[in-house]
């Protein structure tokens, strides 16, 4: 039961992160988006750093279904555990939005009206941000497994700053953020368009990878 609920936990800390620091910066920079932008990224990169290094030794520290996903393509996570994963994954990231709906006194209950942009671009960047993610995962797990942590923290913290979409690359993230009509939030309707990126990043990262591994 530890690798769940660290799963649990992990994705809990990471999504109030994610949107407390994006609340907490659009208040404090007075209608500026780069300032904005910049503290949410410098808030999610160190927390990711974070919590890889907490829960990496007990579930390997995904927090994410795509990253569970691509794990059990390479038969390192059975199917039993990669639907409980990805479930207590989703279920962490919504009590997160709840908590820090809370804890900022705003309306527990939202939906998102935020729209992003056009769906083909945000498509494409989800594409890119998912598949350079798992990639990060994948080669620096295969020569330097204590560096991951690192690695991914500034991964996402660049692709906040070089993808269109700011670089979710994550499925329960992505689904957390449409309750949220906050600074960080996502429209349902583009939702599914950034899940459909992310799942097929999952697969070309699988796909790019294999060709190093041969």
């Amino acid at each position: 039961m530890r690798k769940y609920l660290a799963e649990f936990i992990g994705t809990f800390l990471l999504v109030a992160v994610v949107v407390g620091s994006g609340i907490m910066a659009e208040n404090l920079s007075e209608g500026n988006d780069a300032v904005a932008l910049l503290g949410n990224t410098i808030a999610t990169g160190a927390i990711l750093f974070v919590i890889i290094k907490m829960f990496g030794s007990i579930s390997g520290a995904h927090f994410n279904p795509a990253v569970s996903l691509m794990f059990f393509f390479r038969k390192e996570l059975d199917g039993k555990s990669f639907i409980i994963y990805s479930l207590l994954q989703i279920l962490g990231g919504l009590i997160g939005i709840v908590a820090v709906h809370y804890i900022f006194e705003l309306d527990i209950m939202q939906l998102s009206n935020k729209v992003r942009g056009s769906n083909g671009a945000l498509l494409v960047s989800e594409i890119i941000a998912t598949t350079g993610l798992i990639l990060t995962i994948l080669f620096i797990r295969k020569s330097d497994e204590s560096s991951i942590a690192i690695g991914v923290a500034l991964f996402i913290t660049a692709g906040y700053w070089f993808t269109s979409s700011t670089s979710f690359a994550n499925p329960a993230v992505t689904i957390s953020r449409i309750f949220t009509d906050t600074f960080t939030g996502i429209s349902p309707e583009q939702a599914v368009c950034f899940i459909l990126g992310q799942l097929s990043g999952c697969f070309l990262a699988y796909g790019i990878f294999k060709i190093f591994e041969e």
